[in-house]
């Protein structure tokens, strides 16, 4: 008895911890968009040279955060996943360079795929984790609106003047998203607390 105990002891322990990381994790996610998107919509339509690199600061963010997220589980978990995207978003990160040479459709292309292929490992992730976690619906949400996301900003890259601007929205709905799952998450680390 002793010994399941214990054993259901670590399991809540475990999962508080694992809450906690991916919730600060969620709110550090949050705070990023914020201010990419403020940077966006008051300097990144005027300014060529910041809306460029905000292109590529994206995509390059969302690798170091899904390493991050990587951290945040147990060492038994499986992150394949994980490291998927994170490869997706550095090659992601490569290609959106290449590609603004050549101008802001081609890295709208390349930005639009990468957010239809995050969001459906996203919305794997957050189908995965919701047996163990609250506030995974919501990251379930987002994957799906992100792999429809992905699809609008390819089918509206040609379109004139679409830019870095037309990512705000993407961007606003993604740290939204991470909000409400950050402060869902709270339920779990009290419910692992209280059975601790």
């Amino acid at each position: 008895m002793t010994s399941l105990n214990q054993s259901s002891f670590n399991v809540s322990s475990q999962a508080a911890e694992t809450a906690r990381s991916l919730r600060k994790l969620y709110f550090t996610r949050v705070a990023f968009s914020v201010l990419w998107i403020t940077l966006v919509v008051t300097l990144g339509k005027t300014n060529n040279t910041l809306a460029t690199i905000l292109f590529i600061i994206y995509p390059g963010w969302d690798a170091v955060a899904t390493f991050f997220d990587i951290n945040a589980n147990p060492p038994t978990a499986n992150k394949t996943p994980q490291y998927v995207n994170a490869g997706i978003s550095i090659l992601t990160t490569i290609v959106v360079i290449i590609s603004l040479q050549s101008g802001i459709p081609g890295a709208l292309v390349v930005f639009g795929v990468w957010a239809s292929l995050t969001g459906l490992i996203q919305f794997i992730l957050g189908l995965r984790r919701r047996k163990h976690f609250e506030g995974q619906w919501p990251m379930i949400i987002s994957g799906a609106q992100s792999m429809l996301a992905g699809g609008f900003i390819i089918a509206t890259a040609h379109t004139p003047n679409q830019g870095v601007a037309s990512l705000a929205g993407y961007s606003a709905f993604g740290a939204f998203y991470f909000a409400l799952a950050a402060f869902r998450l709270g339920k779990t680390i009290k419910e692992a607390n209280a059975a601790a």
